[in-house]
């Protein structure tokens, strides 16, 4: 089945767009891998340093060019439970190059954040940015050109999109993405949610609260809502950067280590040294980004991609713009039901088929471009499949089930959720902005109701609590982006914004900030851009004016007289209590450099 048409002519757009800057970047790495193994060109000076802590035999491995040094980058730390299992994975990965003749090192570790931890906090300024610092984290590892190949341990928010940013400017060498898998599922998301609500109107205390949270989030592994972490394992399966079936095995199973050590050894065969070369920089091309896209419609996946995709892409020579997004989420049908866009976890998704089935049944009808490169080396119906152990302890692939294990999970192309995405631009006198509408009721699709402006998250809070917020309203949270202060996720409105919502009233969220990868059941106008510190519109937005915010035509707009607005100045805050503490300081640098959302908000570029 060729890819549909609609999809072709959005595939081929990109193409033309971006023909100038890719082959630019194909013409860089292939003049890279054209060099060979960089190690034979160090010095013996260098060499040495280089392998100054290995034991004798990979000493004598690699001090030739005939055997493979895998590069292994790692963002293992063990205060964050999707972390924490990779510090076994090294050790994994080293017996299973030694088993395959050749040798692995740790090149280097990246830091990695969490929004959970850092929801409200200041911390949270610099989640966004910590993207790009893991990028330029993970070329510093890579920089000793020391290596035939590379895998990457991440899988949480800014993680993989750092990572994957790292690999493609190292893009003539083969690279391969590591899960850890998900926890076990805990409490169901509703009595989460429930909670969560219940203590936002001060209905039980924080003792409750913290009960229910550490009943959620209980154990090792990525949380379990379809948040950025989970949506991150789906782009790099859909999108080939994954041994197929990898991505929502749980950790510390035998089946979750032999995927790891499989992992490696194919990581090792794609290097330049064998007969099945595989560049990262050729697997990630406009098709396949294509596929990312529509793999993130199709699940209903996290709104932090409409920047992280964008920067992935232009790491690799593409033109990715919100536009694009947009309208390839008006021909993708929803196939998945996983919080906050419904009940299940990622387990129950992974149980009733998963990614196989999902990406079987996008093929099927042609919603997917099936002539891509892979790393496991077959084309993307090579990922039609669950990896299981058979009785020896080997991975075996089998065909996933022609149905669905649950189709109120999982549905077959035949009864989508819905015909469209979850995923659209916004336009109008505000600027642009994305929304995501998969897990918002039809009926508030449409809002229009009147602004009411803030400059800060806890100052809304702070009128919910005081109890002057109870009616209609579009709430206007502004000088939340990345030039202001690193553009946080604002999460922790959803509370109130539920509440009020819930009470029968018209509610919207405006922002140039972020909402969670977790967002759901309230419509939220993100990402608005240009920013109010950048001198958007959004700064001239008054309380009392009355928003519309439609996601059915793509619009966002003030009813306000095109000329009076015009007029109108543009509002100022004080910015400077977002400068300092808690590392801030040392990020000025990036808010003076930082592009627009639309653009990635990358201080690449």
């Amino acid at each position: 089945m060729t890819v549909q048409a609609r999809i072709g002519e959005i595939t081929e757009r990109i193409v033309k767009r971006s023909h100038d800057t890719r082959s630019a970047y194909l013409e860089r790495i292939g003049k890279a891998a054209e060099k060979g193994p960089h190690r034979s060109r160090l010095s013996c000076g260098n060499l040495a340093h280089g392998f100054a802590a290995c034991g004798l035999s990979d000493k004598a491995a690699l001090s030739g060019d005939v055997v493979a040094n895998l590069g292994i980058i790692t963002s293992y730390n063990d205060m964050l439970s999707a972390h924490q299992p990779y510090e076994t994975y090294p050790e994994l990965i080293r017996q299973a190059a030694r088993e395959a003749g050749a040798v692995a090192q740790v090149a280097g570790g990246v830091p990695a954040m969490c929004d959970g931890v850092t929801q409200g906090q200041e911390g949270m300024e610099l989640s966004l940015f910590s993207r790009d610092v893991i990028a330029m984290s993970a070329a510093v590892g890579l920089s000793h050109q020391m290596f035939d190949a590379a895998v990457y341990l991440g899988i949480c928010d800014k993680i993989v999109p750092g990572l994957v940013i790292a690999a493609l400017s190292f893009g003539h060498l083969p690279s391969i993405f590591v899960p850890a898998g998900p926890m076990t599922t805990g409490i169901s998301n509703d009595e989460k949610a429930k909670i969560r609500q219940l203590y936002a109107e001060g209905k039980v205390g924080r003792d409750a609260l913290l009960e229910s949270e550490s009943r959620a989030y209980h154990s090792p592994g990525t949380c379990t809502f379809y948040g950025t972490a989970n949506s991150n394992q789906m782009l790099m399966e859909i999108m080939g950067l994954h041994m197929p079936g990898a991505s929502f095995v749980n950790p510390g199973t035998p089946l979750r280590d032999a995927l790891t050590r499989e992992a490696a050894k194919r990581a090792l065969a794609i290097t330049a040294l064998g007969n099945e070369f595989t560049p990262v920089g050729e697997v990630i091309d406009e098709k396949a980004i294509v596929n990312g896209v529509i793999g993130l419609h199709a699940t209903g996946g996290s709104t932090n991609h409409t920047m992280h995709l964008v920067a992935m892409a232009a790491a690799a020579g593409i033109k990715l713009t919100w536009d694009d997004i947009s309208k390839l989420s008006d021909v993708t049908p929803l196939l998945a039901r996983v919080y906050p866009n419904g009940k299940a976890d990622v387990n129950h998704f992974q149980a009733a088929g998963g990614l196989a089935f999902l990406i079987r049944e996008l093929l099927s009808d042609g919603y997917l471009h099936k002539d891509v490169k892979t790393v496991y080396g077959s084309d993307l119906s090579g990922y039609t499949v669950e990896a299981r152990l058979d009785s020896d302890g080997n991975i075996q692939r089998d065909p996933v089930p022609e149905i669905s294990g649950d189709e109120t999970v999982v549905a077959p192309l035949s009864k989508p959720f819905q015909p469209t995405g979850g995923l659209k631009m916004l336009t109008g006198n505000m600027g642009k902005a994305v929304i995501k509408i998969s897990a918002v009721a039809e009926e508030r699709h449409i809002i229009e109701a009147p602004a009411r402006v803030f400059h800060t998250q806890e100052d809304m809070l702070k009128a919910f609590s005081n109890k002057e917020i109870n009616g209609d309203i579009a709430a206007v949270v502004r000088f939340q982006g990345p030039k202001a202060c690193g553009m946080p996720e604002l999460h922790k409105l959803t509370p109130c914004l539920g509440i009020l919502q819930d009470r029968g009233y018209k509610v919207a969220l405006i922002t140039d900030g972020r909402m969670s990868g977790a967002s759901g059941k309230i419509p939220a106008a993100i990402h608005v851009t240009p920013e109010a510190a950048d001198g958007g519109p959004i700064a001239k937005i008054k309380d009392g004016d009355i928003i519309r915010v439609d996601a059915k035509t793509g619009k966002l707009e003030v009813l306000v007289d095109a000329d009076e607005f015009a007029a109108r100045p543009l509002a100022s805050a004080d910015l400077s209590h977002h400068q300092n503490g808690v590392g801030r300081d040392l990020f000025a640098t990036f808010r003076n450099a930082v592009g627009t959302a639309d653009t990635g908000a990358s201080v690449f570029g």
